[in-house]
């Protein structure tokens, strides 16, 4: 009896622990447990939160080469971007060899955000001697000349003193003598020993700030700067913030462009989760009844092992950040069906073996024997399926194959171990005539050869 009240608290233990991950109605306050109303903690995808999805792809011009690690780099650059967005829990992947997939569950404002992505934010301080350039003038491709707001092109060669690429720090402020917001800039290392002696040398000069070829201003230097200034331009205080989130977050080492953009509203993300809760909870009460009935005492040992098979999904899915969508949903429902087949083979080796005049003892580890070998072949089939999904799939069949996966681990785990420790349990408890009962089941009908 030591070791079935040893294992009896290994499922226990799992199952808390399963229920804390997803749930967590317990938070540490210091040393001390804090209670909370349980609440899933699980990561939405769009189908289900609502939000925005973007792919962006890398433009392929003259002079500029489209390479996979290029794009990578681009890809850590967005994630700083959207990061200090605030956006909660953002997806982020490549498609391809030249395609960025950005999802933004919740986001109220998709198109700042598209905006704030998708710009290659290349800063640069130009020197343009004793011309002023107005703000909205910009570089043509040929970088010698400058088209004006009005439409008039001026020849005027870019000299690039220094790049963003050397900026240690960039904020947004509030300027309280102007009543303007501008944005306050740091150079680090080379680059500021560039910008103060540029500046040292250039007093009464011109000095003008681009971004993206187009001119943002164009002040006059009056002294020399030791390597931090301020970047004015009559901006609002989300144009000012947005600037210093490119500035920090560095230039995309290719320009990108926005070739697919999808919202979801969150009314429709709610009904998707409300329907696919329902068709879950309908789907699981519906197999443990039929189980139950069928196959009586066993057939409740493994509904009980289901509900652990439940929270240990789920609790995979909170521990490793996954995000569930609704393929995903129907990839957890399959492997439910998967979870019951395992326990109905067991079952059936069972009822064989009883009715071949074996002991209840003895009729349990030849079922287990015999139904082991026939459970890790169809899911490893399975596992190898999902495996060239996860692999080739992207986006909801990636989901999809996730679910599956994680599914059909615990599938394995709560039919091979959990329902076999119940099921040894009553046996030992005095059940053993409930569970032999299993052997007066109706065979199943041969098929003739």
């Amino acid at each position: 009896m030591r070791s079935h009240t040893l294992r009896v608290l290994i499922l226990v233990a799992l199952a808390v622990a399963s229920f804390q991950v997803v749930f967590q109605p317990v938070r540490l306050d210091g040393w001390r447990p804090a209670w909370q109303p349980p609440q899933p903690r699980l990561r939405l995808g769009l189908d289900l939160q609502g939000g925005t999805r973007i792919v962006l792809e890398a433009e392929r011009r003259p002079g500029v080469e489209v390479t996979a690690d290029k794009v990578d780099a681009a890809m850590r650059v967005i994630e700083n971007r959207i990061d200090a967005l605030g956006v909660a829990e953002p997806l982020l992947q490549r498609q391809g060899q030249d395609r960025i997939i950005v999802e933004f569950p919740g986001l109220q404002d998709p198109q700042r955000a598209k905006e704030l992505i998708g710009r290659t934010a290349l800063l640069e301080f130009v020197d343009t001697d004793q011309q002023s350039l107005p703000r909205g003038a910009e570089w043509l491709p040929d970088n010698r000349r400058v088209r004006l707001p009005d439409g008039q092109v001026v020849s005027l060669p870019k000299k690039v003193v220094v790049t963003g690429a050397d900026l240690r720090d960039a904020r947004a402020e509030f300027d309280q003598q102007s009543l303007q917001w501008l944005v306050r800039f740091r150079f680090a290392g080379e680059g500021a020993k560039k910008f103060e002696d540029h500046t040292g040398r250039s007093i009464g000069e011109y000095l003008t700030i681009v971004l993206d070829n187009r001119v943002l201003s164009s002040p006059v230097i009056r002294a020399r700067i030791p390597g931090e200034g301020v970047i004015e331009g009559s901006f609002t205080a989300d144009e000012a913030r947005d600037l210093a989130i490119l500035l920090r977050g560095g230039a995309l080492p290719v320009p990108v462009r926005p070739v697919e953009e999808r919202t979801v509203g969150p009314t429709l993300g709610r009904d998707s989760i409300d329907r696919s809760l329902r068709a879950g909870w309908i789907a699981a009460v519906a197999v443990m009844l039929f189980v139950t009935a069928y196959y009586r005492l066993p057939g409740f040992l493994a509904s009980v092992s289901l509900s652990l098979y439940a929270l240990l999904v789920l609790a995979l899915f909170a521990g490793l950040g996954a995000t569930l969508t609704l393929p995903g949903i129907a990839g957890l429902i399959l492997s439910l069906g998967i979870a019951v087949d395992g326990n109905v083979i067991i079952f059936e080796k069972l009822k064989e073996e009883l009715r071949a005049g074996k002991t209840l003892r003895a009729a349990i580890a030849a079922g287990w024997r015999r139904g082991l070998v026939t459970i890790l072949d169809s899911n490893v089939t399975t596992l190898v399926g999902a495996a060239v999904l996860l692999w080739l799939g992207t986006g909801p069949i990636r989901g999809f194959a996730v679910t599956l996966t994680l599914g059909v681990l615990a599938s394995m785990f709560t039919a091979i171990v959990a329902t076999r420790w119940l099921v040894e349990l009553c046996a030992d408890l005095g059940l053993a005539h409930n569970l032999a009962r299993v052997a007066e089941l109706p065979r199943r009908p041969e098929v003739a050869a």
